[in-house]
């Protein structure tokens, strides 16, 4: 029998980043004013205050950093229309729960390790937003919901960004910020990462799975809320026990799918920076198409991809001109709350340059890490990193922030450089599992139907059980390598 839950009203999205922004402003006004030598600052002195113009405008200017992966995610948005009108989504999805007759679990394990190999080799995190609707769809037919959806991806992805072994924009950041006259052996880094990565790994697909199992054997145990269980239903239909009705694909369908994959492949295949490991084989590739090989695509590129598949499967389906655009067009506008999320995460890091609180953070507690016995040195430091990604989501920008400083000091102290880039790392891609200042999950989150609130209370305990583990894991390589 379903337990009926009682409607909750939670804080959205949108309360909580600007919350968070409005705490981050009176943060700068109770720490040390900073001091400047001209035009530069003192680093670690301390903080500008926020103005009130300073609060209200962060928002706003996050439109600026995040105008790439909002053209995107727009275009996403219509490109997923088309494809939704065609009717093989659903077909496909219904196909695929009748063959594995229950079975559906064996899907989690399977799509989670995919996902990490994006999140490992490349720090796939912001591009799989476009799975969630699939996947939380798919759960939902399979007797499930869209959080072991939304977790699957999450997870999966996030899991290979903690562990990052050949990720430019996360290890190769790190390694490229240290100072001259340092360095570090990326052999060593890559053993440290697939260890982080595969430990993460292994204690997700047992969170999801177990969840998973428990939804499938009784609707109750759902984390959803009754308003989100019906927000669910509504965009993605309820569950059906499979019955004598066979359902089956148009050759239109087939063709269809098999464009909707070849695009999600293609986007890989450009985001991967295939000339950091020597591969030229891209290079000769849609040059001609998007004015970047693939392997050099970013977020506009993508767009533009994205643009021209919907008109080919639109041409496919025989849509007409007016029947596309109309269709495109109601896509596009669906994506607009998720864009409005993203936008508004990216605020509480404009907020945090223009009042140096990275700065001094950053230069504060390294002079109290320096103090520290080396059994300490591991497990706060990642504490640290876990605070200073909360306000930098970007493992790139933490890398460029952080690693002149720490990677020095810890050279100094005699610890290892790569268990120091890998804390950095790993405590990077942690934080960007949970929190509301990362656009992918606010954005996933949304199109999956989640509550940001409901999120973060199922993720916890795999959070607190992934920090431990890392921990561990980083403390036993520091002393090995020491």
């Amino acid at each position: 029998m379903v337990k009926k839950k009682k409607q909750k009203t939670m804080l959205s999205a949108f309360s909580i980043i600007l919350i968070l922004i409005i705490g981050l402003g009176i943060i700068s006004h109770l720490l040390p004013n900073a001091k400047f030598v001209g035009d530069e600052i003192v680093n670690g002195s301390g903080t500008v205050g926020a103005k009130l113009s300073d609060i209200l405008m962060s928002p706003i200017l996050g439109f600026e950093d995040a105008i790439d992966v909002g053209i995107f995610i727009m275009i996403l948005g219509g490109f997923l229309a088309v494809v939704n009108k065609t009717g093989a989504l659903e077909t496909g999805i219904k196909v695929l729960v009748q063959k594995l007759k229950g079975r559906e679990i064996i899907l989690i394990p399977i799509l989670m390790l995919i996902f990490s190999i994006g999140g490992t080799t490349y720090g796939m995190m912001e591009e799989t937003v476009g799975f969630y609707v699939l996947l939380a769809a798919t759960m939902m037919a399979a007797g499930m919901d869209p959080l072991v959806g939304s977790a699957t991806i999450l997870l999966g992805a996030g899991s290979g960004v903690l562990g990052s072994t050949i990720n430019p924009f996360a290890t190769g950041a790190a390694i490229s910020a240290l100072p001259e006259g340092i360095q570090a052996n990326q052999g060593l880094i890559i053993i440290i990462g697939v260890l982080l990565w595969l430990t993460t790994l292994a204690i997700s697909c047992f969170f999801v799975m177990r969840y998973a199992y428990k939804v499938k054997k009784d609707k109750g145990s759902t984390f959803l809320s009754l308003r989100e269980q019906q927000n669910a239903e509504k965009k993605f239909g309820k569950y059906e026990k499979n019955g004598e009705e066979k359902v089956s694909l148009t050759s239109k369908q087939k063709v269809t799918l098999w464009l909707f994959a070849l695009t999600f492949v293609i986007m890989i295949i450009g985001f991967i920076p295939w000339g950091e490991f020597n591969i030229t084989i891209f290079d000769k590739f849609t040059g001609w198409l998007t004015g970047s090989s693939l392997g050099n695509w970013w977020f506009y590129e993508s767009a533009l991809w994205f643009l021209v598949m919907s008109i080919i499967i639109a041409i496919v389906n025989k849509f007409g001109e007016k029947g596309f655009v109309d269709t495109f067009i109601d896509g596009a506008d669906d994506m607009i709350g998720v864009i409005l999320i993203i936008a508004v995460a990216r605020g509480a890091s404009v907020l945090m340059r223009v009042t140096y609180l990275d700065n001094y953070i950053i230069y504060n507690a390294a002079e109290l890490l320096a103090k520290l016995p080396e059994i300490a040195f591991v497990p706060l430091n990642y504490i640290l990193h876990i605070v200073l990604s909360i306000l930098v989501p970007s493992s790139s920008g933490l890398a460029t922030l952080s690693t002149p400083i720490i990677g020095p000091l810890a050279n100094t102290l005699g610890y290892s450089t790569e268990v120091t880039i890998m804390t950095l790392v790993s405590a990077n891609g942690l934080v960007n599992l949970i929190t509301p200042t990362c656009g992918a999950i606010m954005g996933g989150l949304a199109l999956a139907k989640v509550e940001y609130s409901t999120w973060f209370r199922w993720a916890l305990k795999v959070i607190i059980s992934i920090i431990i583990a890392n921990i561990v894991l980083l403390s036993l390589f520091a002393l090995v390598t020491a």
